[in-house]
């Protein structure tokens, strides 16, 4: 693999771990902070936090595997990616973070071609942390420097016939992802924030989260690769998996459905391209 020095991709998860828990805690100190928040051209806000998390992360990642491209949210939005690239959220959930429910997340994702091959979803504030090269694993975060983790495996839960848990955005919600949910059997709507739907469903919390309106790549690629190492899969219209790297539709996502069962695959209808939140 291209300037990986012949690591695997388990430890490249691991070493996104470490980032990941340290920009995490330079989130956690300034959770209380009284920050100005901004509302970018695409209506979501940021503020000082997301920034701050993004420098870290990117110094981080050049130090590790210095001159693989690095496209991420904030300051490098329209990076022009390679073989090997990076997609970086260091604030997935910047309202929660700024309402402090503790539902934000660091996702982090190795892409080659174009399909993760490595990735960390951590959410510092409710003290867990996901990974996954080969396999996806899940640990406590721990408190000291960042060298406690107990990592155990994670893996996803088979559908029940009845009474689906399924995850619904607390900050967006359309009606394309209510009809794509109404044809199941959903006994339980649980409201999560970010990237940790995927990560529920990989840790056998939950069965399926169905999203029809506008994400980015940033927002998907780590949590698709922890929750299809854990034996599940997020797929776009047709059933077809989630590719990355698309420049050309500034790394924009269309829909697709997280889902810890393959057999929940053929009962979903899913528009070809994203609604208008």
């Amino acid at each position: 693999m291209m300037r990986f020095d012949g690591q695997n991709a388990d430890e490249i998860a691991l070493r996104l771990a470490h980032i990941a828990w340290e920009a995490g805690r330079v989130l956690r100190g300034m959770e209380n902070a009284l920050l100005d928040k901004r509302i970018k051209d695409d209506g979501t806000p940021t503020t000082a936090a997301d920034l701050a998390a993004e420098q870290l992360i990117i110094q981080r990642l050049d130090e590790a595997w210095s001159g693989v491209p690095v496209v991420a949210e904030e300051t490098a939005s329209t990076a022009q990616t390679d073989d090997c690239f990076f997609l970086v959220d260091p604030l997935d959930g910047t309202g929660d973070f700024i309402h402090g429910t503790g539902e934000y997340s660091v996702n982090i994702a190795l892409i080659r071609g174009d399909r993760p091959i490595a990735a960390v979803v951590s959410a510092p504030a409710m003290g867990s942390i996901w990974i996954a090269g080969e396999k996806a694993l899940t640990s406590p975060l721990p408190s000291g420097e960042g060298n406690g983790f107990d990592w155990r495996e994670a893996r996803v839960r088979p559908a029940p016939e009845r009474d689906l848990v399924a995850l619904v955005s607390r900050r967006h919600g359309d009606i394309a992802t209510e009809a794509c949910l109404s044809v199941l059997s959903i006994g339980t709507r649980r409201m999560t924030s970010s990237a940790l739907k995927f990560c529920l469903i990989a840790s056998g919390e939950a069965d399926v989260y169905v999203r029809c309106g506008p994400t980015m790549e940033w927002d998907t690629a780590a949590g698709d690769h922890i929750l299809t190492r854990a034996g599940g899969s997020v797929v776009g219209p047709g059933g077809a998996p989630l590719t990355y790297g698309h420049e050309e539709r500034g790394y924009r996502n269309g829909p697709f459905a997280a889902i810890g069962d393959a057999a929940l695959a053929p009962r979903l209808d899913l528009p070809v391209s994203a609604s208008v939140a």
